[in-house]
């Protein structure tokens, strides 16, 4: 008598890259080569990279209340913003796909503009418990709001940097969050350099050349994080932020090596202001200036082309921040 022996097959595929193609595209390597680490960072590439998601990590994006994104206009200008809902707004049908629904902000540079085949860059994050999770890929329809992405990479991100804080929805009847009209300007006005300063964190959309169908191709977009003070203003078109020694894949360093072009955006935690800038960028690798940033690698400087500022935009409130443990040593603090 014979004995059939049944073999369970996985719900996803083994974690890593499946193709023989890196996972990085020339700007990436590029940058990797320079900083020494392009060895390590194939390895860990072809480990970490995945072109599907695993299913903890879909699990994550939908209990999330809001989803980082980054796309680019019609005129190839990347943006960074976020998209907010109840939790199960983000959903993930299979482990290529992924379906953002919810509300667009008052103000949105990148709303409306979403049409099938656009490249999206989302960054999930959960401040308060410091996970983050990165999924890049193309829409694949644009429709009723909501967007449904196929997955071209997925892979997460270690929580250092991430400012711990937890927000609370509030309700639109209350008036205090009524947004008012966004403010538009080719520099940056004196409260918003002000608000740059005080920030400890923000968020940085940056694209590839997007010429062709390489796995490597697509939109990124980024958290940096710093305790106040650690992005400075020089004047009210150029500001300069410290790079620290992260996962070592260089994505958004990688883009703006073939694109200069980003698309930042900073929070104001206390009312709800969301700070859209648009500029063009300068990897700063060596020199006197990053004496002035207590453990930044490399620098890069943002020369500002535009100013959206949306008040009252974001109708979430924050609890206390608890910086990040690598902050509470001295790194991230400008030196003066």
């Amino acid at each position: 008598m014979s004995t059939v022996t049944s073999v369970r097959t996985p719900a996803t595929p083994p974690p890593g890259w499946d193709l023989d193609e890196a996972p990085f595209h020339v700007g990436e390597v590029a940058v990797q080569t320079r900083a020494g680490v392009r060895e390590k960072a194939e390895i860990g590439g072809r480990r970490g990279i995945r072109r599907y998601m695993p299913d903890q990590h879909r699990l994550f994006f939908e209990q999330l209340p809001f989803i980082v994104l980054g796309g680019v206009d019609t005129h190839g200008q990347p943006w960074a913003t976020l998209r907010i809902g109840e939790p199960g707004f983000v959903s993930s049908p299979d482990a290529t796909t992924l379906r953002i629904a919810g509300e667009a902000l008052a103000g949105d540079p990148l709303d409306g503009g979403w049409h099938e085949g656009a490249a999206l860059g989302g960054l999930g994050i959960e401040p308060a418990t410091r996970r983050r999770n990165r999924v890049n890929g193309f829409v694949r329809a644009a429709a009723d709001d909501a967007l449904t992405v196929a997955v071209h990479q997925s892979f997460g991100n270690c929580a250092k940097y991430i400012q711990s804080r937890a927000p609370t929805r509030i309700e639109p009847n209350d008036s205090s969050i009524a947004p008012a009209a966004q403010r538009r300007s080719a520099t940056l006005a004196a409260s918003d350099r002000a608000l740059i300063e005080r920030s400890d964190t923000y968020f940085i959309a940056t694209r590839s050349t997007l010429l062709d169908d390489e796995a490597s191709q697509g939109v990124d977009v980024s958290h940096r994080g710093g305790l106040p003070g650690f992005v400075h203003v020089e004047d009210e078109r150029t500001f300069v932020a410290p790079d620290y020694r992260g996962n070592q894949f260089f994505n958004t360093l990688g883009n703006i090596t073939v694109d200069a072009r980003a698309g930042l955006v900073f929070i104001d935690f206390e009312h709800g202001d969301l700070l859209y800038v648009a500029a063009r960028t300068e990897i700063v690798w060596e020199g006197s200036a990053l004496e002035a940033f207590a453990g930044a690698e490399r620098l890069v400087r943002f020369e500002v082309d535009e100013v959206r500022r949306s008040p009252g935009a974001l109708p979430f409130r924050w609890s206390e921040v608890e910086y990040a443990p690598q902050l509470r040593t001295g790194a991230g603090l400008k030196a003066v």
